[in-house]
């Protein structure tokens, strides 16, 4: 069975009403990405960068997969389908597409700020006060800038075994 490697970015999710980060109308529109997206930004102002992935995670839970994402989980039915995507939305997975790694984390999750392997499944508001196992406050799980990219060296690596890779979606 071929192997097919997709990696996707905005510009996939952007058709099921997702809006982008860098388009003029984007997420960013209104918000320093300082103010809402490094670790620096999550000790300066905890409150701002919650409100700011509960706004993404409830437009998310108003949104439903388009015919892109339906499209490549069919693929399948006859390839070995990793996808790959730089989105932090659940879109593919709601398609469809059980093979799919986040590049960037994912919205509907949230880690222990003290141990990252603690990871939990959330789909309402995230506040302060809200804890792990360990009592330590859940954070986004998202890769904020500045952070290091977990999944980058096995995306890197399922991409050299790839019989074909698609890109879609990215400027990259």
């Amino acid at each position: 069975m071929k192997k097919i490697v997709v990696l996707t970015g905005a510009g996939i999710s952007a058709e099921s009403g997702i809006k982008t980060f860098r388009d003029a109308d984007g997420l960013w529109e209104g918000h320093d990405i300082y103010d809402v997206a490094t670790p620096e930004a999550w000790r300066r102002n905890p409150e701002l960068v919650l409100d700011f992935y509960n706004q993404r995670r409830k437009q998310l839970l108003s949104v439903n997969p388009n015919s892109a994402h339906k499209l490549l989980a069919q693929l399948q039915e006859k390839y070995q389908v990793t996808i790959i995507t730089q989105n932090v939305d659940d879109l593919h997975e709601r398609a469809g597409s059980e093979n799919v790694i986040h590049l960037h984390g994912e919205l509907r999750k949230v880690r222990s700020t003290i141990d990252d392997s603690l990871i939990y499944n959330w789909s309402h508001d995230l506040k302060l006060g809200d804890n792990c196992k360990l009592k330590s406050q859940l954070r986004p799980h998202i890769v904020w800038f500045g952070e290091a990219v977990p999944n980058l060296s096995l995306a890197e690596e399922i991409t050299q075994k790839a019989d074909l890779l698609i890109i879609i979606g990215t400027s990259m």
